[in-house]
């Protein structure tokens, strides 16, 4: 029989509603319904077993990253990328441990790949309590840093993608320590999800040394050959920052969200919850400086919550900001969050 998402499967419909049922407390059952279909579909039209076991493994772990995570949802948490194979003694793993530590202090929680150098020395600093572990499965560096080994929220995954998501979709901020390949993999894919808008906007910083040209260098690089050619737009460089210190790293996390909240897009239109209010002058000013990212005729306005913001009562209070994005500008969608910030 050839399954479909609308209702027109007949008796299959019924089943899959009555196991729905069975199961009890499914939250967002039409959604869980379509996965069940989606894994009927792949069983009668996949003939390789690999792509079988892919999706398998793959629902399996993203369901667990959501299992661990979720009870942590209203802790904010910075992913911390950078290289596994730097050694107590070096100076930047000692920064990497004291960033953990005020990172921990401030109320924040860290989330680090799990193993050695700059990620035993955030969890290090930051302790077990605040520390989440996101490991991947190698034939080599098989066992979690001493500081997640037997941590509840150690999570060990097959497939990087996974993993990949867990980084950035949890983190409130993300701090990229110099690195290998992984790291630099990291550090480009987390910069592509904000230039696209398919990560919310946060704060990204790369962070060196005193001194330190790691990052100074990659990004001579990207003015002089991405720039240069086209690849990509001056205003892309917004999407991240330079620190030379634990505080300036601190400082560049906790000043993006000293009145910016959260933002959530409702019928098309992005809007920017605010822990205070603004001036009615300073959103004038705001429409008027950042009028080339607005759709045309668009505005910025001053308001409350919307209804299709009722599943997020904890936050229904605060003052919004309605921005008619043309959502494309991201670079300069975090200039206008900066603003905001300064207002």
């Amino acid at each position: 029989m050839k399954l479909r998402f609308t209702r027109t499967n007949g008796p299959m419909d019924d089943a899959v509603d009555r196991i729905i049922e069975l199961a009890e407390d499914i939250r967002s059952p039409e959604f869980v319904r379509e996965m069940i279909l989606t894994a009927l579909k792949a069983g009668q039209e996949e003939k390789d077993k690999g792509a079988i076991k892919l999706m398998n493994s793959t629902l399996k772990e993203i369901r667990f990253t959501s299992k661990i995570f979720g009870r942590y949802r209203k802790m904010r948490k910075i992913t911390v990328f950078g290289s596994a194979r730097t050694r107590p003694e070096e100076p930047i793993y000692k920064m990497a441990y004291l960033l953990g530590k005020k990172i921990a202090e401030s109320g924040y929680m860290v989330i680090t790949g799990g193993g050695p150098g700059i990620m035993q020395a955030v969890n290090e600093g930051a302790g077990p309590d605040h520390s989440f572990g996101v490991k991947i499965r190698l034939p080599f560096e098989q066992k979690p840093n001493p500081v997640l080994e037997g941590n509840p929220r150690l999570i060990v995954y097959k497939y990087f993608f996974n993993r990949k998501v867990a980084f950035v979709k949890e983190a409130h901020a993300v701090a990229l320590f110099p690195g290998g390949f992984g790291t630099l993999d990291e550090a480009m894919e987390t910069l592509t999800l904000l230039q696209t808008g398919k990560r919310d906007l946060i704060p990204l910083v790369f962070v060196d040394e005193p001194g330190g040209v790691y990052w100074s260098r990659c990004i001579q690089f990207f003015k002089e050959r991405l720039l240069k050619n086209g690849y990509i737009n001056p205003s892309d460089f917004y999407l991240f920052e330079q620190a030379g210190s634990v505080e300036e790293v601190m400082d560049k996390i906790t000043g993006f969200y000293r009145r910016y909240h959260s933002l959530r897009y409702v019928q098309g239109r992005l809007v920017i919850r605010l822990t205070s209010t603004i001036d009615p002058a300073c959103v004038l000013m705001l429409r008027e400086k950042f009028s080339d990212i607005l759709t045309p005729g668009g505005k910025i306005i001053l308001g409350g919550s919307l209804p299709a913001e009722a599943d997020e009562p904890e936050i229904a209070d605060l003052p919004r900001l309605f921005i008619d994005f043309d959502r494309r500008s991201f670079g300069k969608l975090r200039r206008l969050i900066d603003a905001i910030n300064r207002c």
